[in-house]
Order: C-alpha cells, then structure tokens, then sequence
C-alpha cells in the first residue's frame, strides 16, 4: 500500500491533511517533525508532507529537519512553516513580512505546471515570507500582494513543491487538486486506501496483536465502540470476544436498557454491569474536569478487573479510540498544549492488567462509520451522534448529583426527540444539552423561580477535528426551549451555544 508521511511541526491543520489525503484513496499517518530518520525509512513512504506550525524558521530553537536527508527517502512537499524550512534549509532567505497574511487570500500563478487557472482563493496563516529562493528553484505563484506563495524545484532528482497556503482547508478553491499533482504526478501514489482494505489491513492487525488470546470489549453505546465489538467478533469469533457495557449513571435517558438490545441483536457476546452507584460515589464533589475523566477512567478499570476475575483467559481490553481522541491527548509533536484528556487515552491509570487493543486509534469517524458499514451495522446506529466517554459527567458542569443528572437526561431527550421529528438529527455532526452551575430568576405559573440553566449545543463537522454551530430555525429553538422550561422541573432558562471549534471545543469540559 502506497503511503504518505507528514511530519507535524505543530500546525492546528495538520490532521486536516492527512484527513483530506484519506478522502483522496491514500494512507497517511502523522509523525512527530523530530521522528528518527531510521524510523521514517522503515515507514517507506512515497512521498512527505511537511506541516505549518507557529514558530519562526527564524527562532532559536524552531523545529527542524534536513531537507536533504529527507528528500533522499521520496519527494517533499511543504506547507507554510514547511515552505519556508525548505528555502532556509537550501540556501534560500526567509524574512517576517511587512504585511502578515491570514484567511482568504487570491493568488496569480506564474506557471500552469501545478495549477490550471490564473488566479486562485487560497487560506494563507503566516508573518515570514520567502524572498530569496534557494538555488534552482522557480517561482510558480505570487500573492496579490507579491508575496511568494508556491515554488518547485529538484533535489537529487527528487521533486519538492513549496506553497505558502494551505492547500487542505476547504477555504483553498481545488485545494484537493494541488494535494493531487503532489501524491499522485510527483510522488506515483495509486489509491487504494478504500473500505475494504482499511477492514483488511485492520483484520491483520488485530490477528497480530492478539493472536491466540481472549478480549474484553468495553461499549460504550457510542458508534466507535460498536465497530469494535463487531469488528472483533468477526475476526476472532464470539468465544474469543466478550463484551461488557457498564450503566455508569452517566448515559442518556433509557439507554442501557435500548442499547443492551442494540447489542444482542447484532450478536455481541455483551454483558450489563450496573455500577451506577460507584461511579457518583467516586465523582461526588468532583468539580475540575480532568480530574472527573481521570476518576472514571480509573473506575472502568476497577470495573473491568472486578468482571475478568473468574475469567483467566482474557488478557486484552479493546477500546473504541480514535484518531481524534489521540490527537487531542497527546500531542504528536510533544510541544503543544494538550486540550483535553479523553478517559480512554490519557484517562487510564499506568499500571493495567489487560493489555490494549484498539484497532480504531489510528481512523477518523467517518472512515469508522464506513467500516461499520462494511461490516453491516445497520445506518440509524452508525449515523448516531458522537457521545462521549465520561458520558453525561463533562456535561453536569460542577458537582454531579443524581439529581442534577436526571436534570439533563430529560432536557437532552427533548432536544433529541425535536431534532428527529423536525427532520434535523442527520444533518447535524453532535447536538447534546449542558447542565449549568449557575441559577437565574424567572416566572413561572406567576410565581417567582430561582432555577437551573441548559445550554443547547449543535456542530456540524466532517471529523470533529473543526466544528461550526448549526444554525437553527429561530422556530424550532424557541419550541425547544418552550418544552424544556415547561416540562422539566428546576430549570428555567435555554441558552444557545454558537461557538465554533477553535476556539471552543465541542464539549463544554
């Protein structure tokens, strides 16, 4: 399989290039810009992607690699801080520019070589700009400001292609087009990154890591962990797979009961384990965010140890990570700040007894969504919305009672239930409800309340990475907010969420 490595050098987009190369057919993985060269010879890539990122190529200590060593493995294609890495690095000059440029920009090419048109919209993120090209390079595109912005040459007759854009934004107009004069002209990529060899190259894997031995599948109810009961029940058998889904007291309305029947009939060896009790025993009092997931990734643990304890033979716990959730843990690079730790990646205490099989880790939603259709999960739980992990607990912003939780259990079903019946669930990524700390006065049946507030929160998004508020009719939030205030005690007050992601995350904690 024809592979493409992109080396991070800190750039919020870098997980959109490997995303948009995975739309265009072709495997890509992420790699740390200081991954050794031994290491990224063995990978064999077909070509390499160098990121944007936020330092300076000017700096003390900017992130840093050998052009030439590097275009020695396979072509070199680099995007803003990776433009301008290669002009340094090859005997070009770089210098912070009089007019910084950031969001849409028009550019006029030069040369047809790599685009077709004369002008193009691009989205431009940088303060340096190249002024001085490296020896036997050609400039292929300027700015409307005279900026250069995309530049080619050869080294060892390897090509490298620089541009100053970005080209996996979708603001790029044929961003995907220049992505494709790279990979497939430059580089000789086929596509072959489909469904099916996904589910193949996946069925390899967990026959290597498991081999002979048996596996816990902790679900969560969620569409990822659902791939992966299935997956794994299929690859090594019902004997081999046993599934537990814990009533953590954290779900939706009804859940464990509905989902428990989702599971059977899909033909998972699943068990229910009440431990509603333990876990708000565990969370009472608890306030600070990452201390609630770090509390309920260890909780599952302690769960999960108390299910195997008759049970010798199971030495693996499966979970339904993805790329996502990596990304956002631990950084690749291991300079940036890590946003948040989700329960399942940075969640889990160090000392385990089960060993980890995640066979999604490495996969964004919608190509689990694909697999899980490949493996025929029926639609209406494939096309669920995302739910996450620690459950209602990053929801029930401060303390969590059981109280507050049935709170939000009720407010969360009729937004649901509005959602669906208006014919707007499917197009819509994530839409859940928040529990606020905070009361406010109001009127109700002419009596003064002092009640709760909810916070409505609806994304669309392609993978969670980015995420934009969805606009509603004003009809249907001022039905929704009606029913909430009318119908659920202690709360009376709707507000709605219209931040985007960055700057806000998709979850509130």
């Amino acid at each position: 399989m024809d592979k493409i490595a992109i080396l991070d050098f800190g750039s919020q987009y870098t997980q959109l290039i490997a995303r948009k190369l995975r739309e265009m057919g072709i495997y890509s993985e992420i790699f740390p810009f200081s991954h050794s060269l031994e290491n990224l010879k063995n990978f064999s890539p077909k070509g390499i992607i160098l990121s944007g990122g936020p330092s300076s190529v000017g700096d003390e200590g900017a992130p840093y690699r050998k052009i030439s060593e590097l275009v020695n493995i396979a072509p070199i294609l680099g995007v803003c801080y990776g433009m301008q890495l290669v002009t340094k690095d090859l005997g070009g000059k770089v210098i912070p520019s009089n007019k910084r440029e950031y969001g849409m920009t028009y550019l006029k090419w030069e040369d047809n070589s790599i685009y077709d048109g004369d002008t193009q919209m691009v989205w431009m993120s940088h303060g340096d700009t190249v002024e001085e090209l490296p020896k036997n390079f050609k400039i292929l595109a300027k700015t409307n400001s005279g900026a250069i912005a995309a530049i080619h040459g050869k080294l060892d007759g390897k090509d490298i292609l620089a541009l100053q854009f970005h080209p996996e934004v979708s603001h790029t107009q044929n961003g995907e087009h220049i992505l494709g004069k790279f990979v497939f002209e430059m580089c000789g990529v086929k596509a072959t990154w489909s469904p099916q060899n996904i589910l193949n190259e996946l069925t390899k894997k967990v026959k290597d890591r498991v081999q002979d031995g048996h596996v816990l599948c902790a679900l969560s109810g969620g569409v990822d962990s659902t791939v992966v009961g299935v997956l794994l029940t299929r690859i090594l058998g019902v004997d081999k797979v046993e599934c537990c889904f814990v009533n953590n007291g954290l779900l939706r309305k009804n859940e464990y009961e509905e989902v428990l029947g989702i599971y059977r009939s899909l033909g998972l060896n699943v068990t229910g384990i009440d431990a509603e009790d333990d876990f708000l025993t565990a969370l009472k009092d608890i306030v600070e965010p990452e201390k609630k997931r770090k509390i309920i990734g260890n909780k599952f643990i302690e769960v999960f140890d108390q299910f195997i304890k008759s049970k010798d033979q199971i030495t693996f716990l499966a979970q339904g990570t993805l790329y996502p959730d990596v990304i956002e843990s631990v950084s690749p690079n291991g300079a940036s700040v890590t946003i948040k730790t989700h329960h399942n990646v940075g969640g889990l205490p160090e000392k385990m007894k089960l060993k980890l099989v995640e066979p999604l880790r490495e996969l964004f939603k919608d190509e689990v969504r694909a697999i899980g259709a490949e493996l025929g999960i029926p639609k209406e739980i494939l096309m669920r919305h995302p739910f996450p992990g620690p459950g209602l607990a990053v929801r029930v912003l401060g303390d969590i009672t059981k109280e507050y939780l049935d709170i939000l259990r009720d407010c969360d079903a009729i937004f649901t239930e509005e959602l669906k019946s208006s014919g707007l669930y499917a197009q819509i990524w994530q839409a859940f409800v928040v529990l606020l700390p905070i009361r406010t006065v109001g009127v109700q049946g002419d009596n003064r309340s002092y009640e709760k507030s909810v916070a409505l929160r609806a994304v669309t998004s392609r993978d969670g990475m980015t995420a934009d508020w969805f606009d509603f009719p004003h009809d249907f939030l001022k039905k929704v907010s009606g029913r909430i205030t009318n119908e659920v005690r202690k709360v009376n007050r709707v507000v709605y969420d219209i931040t985007s992601k960055p700057p806000g995350t998709i979850e509130w904690e």
